[in-house]
C-alpha cells in the first residue's frame, strides 16, 4: 500500500508538474517575445528614428538612442536598418554601416511585424521586427530587437525552477503520508496483510455457519451487523422474519439488552429471554479493542433444547451409577464365594448362594412382574443393589403391568424414578428404620408410581422450594433432582402431588400413556 500510494503520488506529481513548467516555459518565451517587440515598436515609432532615416537628422543619433534603450531595457541587441538592410545601430559599432545578418528580416522589409529565431553576429538570438513608417505611411526602415537564446533559457529555467522545488517536496510530503497512512492501517488492522484479512473473513463465516447457538453482534452505534443462520432459524420460529442486518437492536429486540451491555461494558452470562412464546438461554459480551469498546455479541440457544440434553445426560448418569453399584455388589459376592471355596466351607457356600439366588429371584421377580420394559427394569433392579450398598431397604410392589414404552418415554421415566429413589436413600439415611416403598400402577391409560420412604419428612414451608432449581438442604451443587423430575412430568402432561410429616415423605406422580398400535 505504502509502495502503490508513493507511485501514484510521484506520477500525479510528475505528470502534473512537467505540464506546468511547459506551460511556464512558453508563457515565458512569450512574455520575453513581447517585450522585444514592445521595445522594437516603440523605437520604430520614435520621431528621432524617423527623421534620421529620411535624412532630416543625423544618423548618428540612432546610435546613441538605441543604445540608451537597449541598456534600459536590458535586451541583447536593438538594431536599426534602412530599407537596403544596412545597419544604423549595433551594441557593436565596428557593425554599424554594415549589412543585417540572419536573414529573416525580409518580411519586415514588406511590412510585417513579427518575431524569429535566428543566428546573428551576436549569436542564436530571439528577434522581434517592427518596421519604421512616415508621417505619410511609406516604410522607411526595419527595427529588431534582440534576446539571445540563452537568456531566455535562463528566463524559464528560472521560472520552472520553484515548479521543480515544489513537485519535489509534494513527492515528499506523499511519501512520508504514504509511510504515515500505511502504519496507521497496518496498526488498525493488527498487522495483517490483504490476503490474511480474506481468510480470516472467510474462517469467521464458516465458524459462524457451523455453530449450534445463534449469534448476533452490534456495532458500537447499535446497529446489526452479524446475524448466523442459526440464529435467523430462531427468529423464523419466533414468527420474526425480517433481515435484521443494519437495524437497530432497540428496533428489532426491544428487551436484547445489548444496549446495556455496549453501554457498561459488562458481560451477562446464562440469562433466560422471552422471545414470542421461546425461551432462549443468552449469553452477552462487549467487544472491546484496547480498552474501548467497539460492539457487543449475543449468544443464544432454546432452552427447551438445552433441558432435553441435560435430562438426558441426567438419566444416562444415573443409569451408569446404579450399573456401576450392581458390578460392584456383585464382584464382592464373587469374593465372598471365592473365600469359601478356598477354606473349603461348601455347605456354607451352598447356602450362601442359595440365599443370594433366592434374594435375586424375588426383586427380579418383583420388578419384571410389574415392568416389561427391559431398560427401565433393569434399571429398577441396579437400585436394589444401590439401595444394599447404603444399607437401606428397597421395595417394590404394584398392581397392573407397565408395558414396553417408547425410548423417550424410557429415558424420562428413568430420570423420575432415579432421582425420586435417591432423594428417599438421602432421607432416611439418618432415621433408624430405612425403609423406602416403590409402588406402580397401570390401568390402561395411566401410569402411576409412588415413592414413599421413612425419613424425617419436609418442612411443610419448604414443599415447594424443594422443586426450585438450585435449592436443596444437602449442600452446595445440589438441588437439580426434583426440579428435573417436574421439569419431565410437565413435558409427559403428567400430575404430581406430594405429602410429609415426620414419619416421611411421600412423592405420587400419574402419567397419561397411550398404546403403541
Amino acid at each position: 500500500m505504502a509502495i502503490f500510494v508513493c507511485s501514484v503520488v510521484i506520477a500525479a506529481l510528475t505528470v502534473t508538474g512537467l505540464l506546468i513548467a511547459k506551460e511556464i516555459a512558453r508563457q515565458t518565451e512569450k512574455n520575453l517575445a513581447g517585450k522585444a517587440m514592445n521595445i522594437a515598436q516603440m523605437v520604430a515609432r520614435s520621431e528621432l528614428v524617423i527623421e534620421a532615416l529620411e535624412g532630416k537628422r543625423d544618423e548618428a543619433g540612432i546610435q546613441s538612442f538605441a543604445d540608451g534603450i537597449r541598456r534600459a531595457t536590458n535586451v541583447r541587441f536593438i538594431v536599426v536598418m534602412d530599407m537596403h538592410h544596412i545597419r544604423k545601430s549595433h551594441p557593436d559599432p565596428t557593425k554599424i554601416g554594415k549589412r543585417f545578418a540572419g536573414g529573416d528580416e525580409n518580411e519586415a522589409m514588406r511590412g510585417k511585424t513579427y518575431t524569429s529565431i535566428a543566428e546573428g553576429t551576436l549569436g542564436r538570438s530571439l528577434r522581434a521586427f517592427a518596421p519604421v513608417r512616415n508621417s505619410r505611411g511609406k516604410q522607411i526602415g526595419v527595427v529588431s530587437v534582440g534576446i539571445l537564446l540563452n537568456q531566455v533559457e535562463e528566463a524559464v529555467t528560472q521560472s520552472t525552477r520553484i515548479v521543480y522545488i515544489g513537485i519535489g517536496f509534494g513527492v515528499l510530503v506523499g511519501i512520508l503520508g504514504a509511510l504515515v497512512l500505511a502504519r496507521k492501517i497496518k496498526n488498525v488492522l493488527f498487522g495483517l496483510e490483504p490476503h490474511q484479512i480474506a481468510n480470516l473473513y472467510q474462517e469467521r463465516n464458516a465458524m459462524l455457519e457451523s455453530v449450534r447457538e445463534g449469534i448476533v453482534a452490534v456495532n458500537r452505534d447499535g446497529r446489526i451487523v452479524v446475524a448466523n443462520s442459526e440464529a435467523m432459524r430462531m427468529f423464523h420460529r419466533a414468527g420474526i422474519d425480517e433481515d435484521p442486518i443494519g437495524k437497530q437492536i432497540e428496533d428489532f429486540l426491544p428487551t436484547s439488552r445489548l444496549m446495556h451491555v455496549l453501554e457498561s461494558g459488562t458481560p451477562e452470562y446464562d440469562q433466560e429471554h422471552a422471545l414470542n412464546g421461546m425461551t432462549l438461554v443468552v449469553n452477552r459480551v462487549p467487544v472491546k479493542v484496547g480498552q474501548e469498546v467497539v460492539g457487543a455479541i449475543a449468544t443464544f440457544r432454546d432452552k427447551t433444547e438445552l433441558k432435553q440434553l441435560a435430562e438426558q445426560l441426567t438419566g444416562v448418569k444415573l443409569y451408569a451409577e446404579a450399573l456401576r453399584v450392581k458390578t460392584h455388589e456383585f464382584m464382592n459376592q464373587l469374593h465372598v464365594v471365592l473365600g469359601m471355596v478356598q477354606i473349603g466351607e461348601y455347605e456354607k457356600l451352598s447356602s450362601y448362594i442359595q440365599q443370594i439366588t433366592h434374594h435375586y429371584q424375588m426383586e427380579i421377580g418383583s420388578v419384571s412382574r410389574l415392568v416389561k420394559d427391559p431398560v427401565l427394569a433393569g434399571f429398577l433392579l441396579s437400585k436394589f443393589s444401590s439401595a444394599r450398598e447404603r444399607g437401606v431397604n428397597l421395595h417394590i410392589q404394584g398392581e397392573g403391568v407397565w408395558p414396553s414404552l417408547r425410548p423417550e418415554l424410557t429415558e424420562e421415566l428413568i430420570t423420575i424414578f432415579g432421582n425420586l429413589i435417591d432423594n428417599g436413600i438421602d432421607a432416611v439415611e439418618e432415621s433408624q428404620t430405612k425403609e423406602i416403598h416403590v409402588s406402580l400402577s397401570f390401568d390402561g391409560n395411566v401410569l402411576s408410581l409412588t415413592v414413599r420412604d421413612s425419613g424425617q419428612g419436609i418442612p411443610e414451608e419448604l414443599h415447594e422450594k424443594v422443586f426450585e432449581k438450585g435449592f436443596s438442604t444437602k449442600g452446595k451443587d445440589r438441588g437439580y433432582g426434583l426440579f428435573l423430575v417436574r421439569q419431565s412430568i410437565a413435558r409427559l402432561g403428567g400430575r404430581l402431588s406430594m405429602t410429609s410429616n415426620n414419619e416421611g415423605t411421600i412423592v405420587t406422580v400419574h402419567l397419561p400413556y397411550e398404546e403403541k398400535e
